[in-house]
């Protein structure tokens, strides 16, 4: 039996690696910031205002990219 081509083996992805990337802060107390779950070359920008980002990086357990 032959081996399986490569493009049946999808790409393993970590789903427990979540990062952050913070963009900036606005003056209306937003915070920019990039999201990534496995593989942080993959984001989604989001907007939170301070408080809410900081609960949101608590309940993902993010890696701060920044530091």
């Amino acid at each position: 039996m032959a081996a399986p081509a490569d493009h049946e083996h999808p790409l393993v992805c970590d789903l427990t690696k979540r990062t952050v990337r913070v963009l900036g802060r606005r003056s209306n107390g937003l915070v920019e910031f990039e999201f990534s779950i496995g593989w942080a070359e993959l984001t989604v920008e989001l907007m939170l205002p301070e408080p809410a980002f900081a609960a949101f990086c608590e309940a993902n357990r993010v890696r701060h990219l920044n530091d």
